[in-house]
């Protein structure tokens, strides 16, 4: 498998069973956008929570120590902000630190307000530590906060009432939702990413095979035919310059049916199949396919490449070994049709309904016997411009 096929194959396998990586781009992305937001909400919990304690400060029994808390969430919510900028800054510490400082500043509010606290100090600006591990470390992140916060919550309340219980349950609520909006956003992010990658990279194969064809595949025909006519070395010309054509016609169709294994595991290239024709010995085989994969299901394709191999052994055995022939196929859409042509005599009147009437099956059944099982045709056309089959399977029966 070339690298581009196993890069594609290793993206597609860790998107189909496995989360997106925490370092992936999409994922950054998306945390970088979820943290500048909660950057903005950070600023305004901690306007709401120092209005608030200036409203209150008669309620503090020592309002020194109050206006120290608030300071020390002024500075932190600030640097906070920064830090959580950078996805290389946001390591264990940060977090832990964030929640831990957070969790202390509550704690403290009941030897600050005294008995009688009726709010804690930092109210809702709880919620920039809480939100931060929900969006770092998923639900998981956001559970874990949220229970050192209701512990904290709770061990300053000298009483829980039903309002105290109400914001306490939607921060157990809360938390690991947002824990797991933000895991689902990045997964989506990286399962778009990683769609859009292996789209530029079909778009890509398929101008490289438009190229390939207009260009290097039509002058290795053109080789290959010269050659031939010119004799000597120019007919070992002409067969390196046919296995070239085959091999790049391979190496095209390979690429572009490089795809997340499924369902369709049961899918073969018919013109890949075709193609190993060309390299039998006895009879010299030329082959043209199309330049794109022809996919049928894979037992029509072992069926139609046996028929063809079945006409081939027939120029064998009855032109001769060094005979030449041809092998086309063509998708035409509604059905494929692949034609096998040689220039020998021709089969003579009534040989075929002789040899059935026989016992000898090898055109009954080897080939018109497989494309009437799948459901398509073998005609033959013989006389003395030799003979050509036309081997046609309509899509709907395969």
């Amino acid at each position: 498998m070339s690298p581009t096929g196993a890069v594609a194959r290793r993206d597609r396998v860790t998107l189909r069973l496995l989360p997106p990586s925490w370092r992936d781009a999409a994922a950054v992305a998306v945390e970088d956008r979820m943290f500048r937001a909660l950057a903005v909400l950070r600023v305004v919990l901690l306007v709401n929570a120092v209005a608030l304690n200036v409203v209150r400060r008669d309620n503090a029994d020592h309002q020194g120590a109050m206006w120290a808390v608030l300071a020390v969430m002024v500075a932190w919510t600030g640097f906070a902000v920064w830090a959580y900028a950078e996805p290389r800054r946001r390591r264990a510490w940060l977090l832990v630190v964030d929640l831990a400082l957070t969790a202390a500043v509550l704690l403290v509010s009941l030897p600050i307000k005294g008995d009688e606290m009726r709010a804690t100090i930092p109210g809702f600006w709880i919620m920039g530590a809480l939100l931060a591990w929900s969006v770092h470390w998923r639900w998981r992140g956001g559970l874990v906060a949220a229970a050192v916060l209701v512990v904290a919550d709770v061990a300053v309340r000298s009483e829980l009432n039903q309002t105290n219980y109400g914001h306490l349950f939607l921060i157990v609520i809360g938390a690991p939702i947002v824990g797991y909006l933000c895991e689902s956003l990045q997964r989506m992010a990286a399962e778009r990413d990683a769609a859009e990658r292996e789209a530029a990279a079909a778009a890509e194969r398929a101008r490289l095979a438009r190229a390939v064809h207009d260009g290097v595949l039509q002058v290795l025909a053109l080789t290959q035919r010269r050659g031939a006519e010119l004799g000597g070395t120019g007919v070992d010309l002409a067969r390196l310059a046919g296995e070239q054509e085959a091999a790049l016609r391979a190496l095209i169709r390979q690429q572009d049916t490089l795809g997340p294994e499924s369902a369709d595991d049961a899918t073969a290239d018919l013109a890949g199949a075709v193609e190993a024709l060309g390299h039998r010995d006895r009879p010299r085989v030329a082959v043209v396919t199309p330049g794109t994969p022809v996919l049928l299901p894979a037992h029509t394709v072992a069926e139609l490449v046996a028929a063809a191999g079945a006409c081939l052994d027939n120029v064998a055995t009855h032109v001769g070994d060094a005979a030449p022939a041809w092998v086309l196929l063509e998708d035409l859409g509604d059905q494929v049709v692949v034609s096998v042509r040689d220039e020998g005599p021709g089969i003579p009147a009534g040989r075929l309904e002789t040899a059935e009437a026989d016992g000898r099956l090898g055109v009954s059944g080897s080939i018109r016997g497989r494309l009437a099982d799948l459901g398509g045709t073998a005609e033959v056309a013989t006389g003395s411009f030799g003979t050509e089959w036309e081997l046609a399977v309509p899509r709907s029966a395969s």
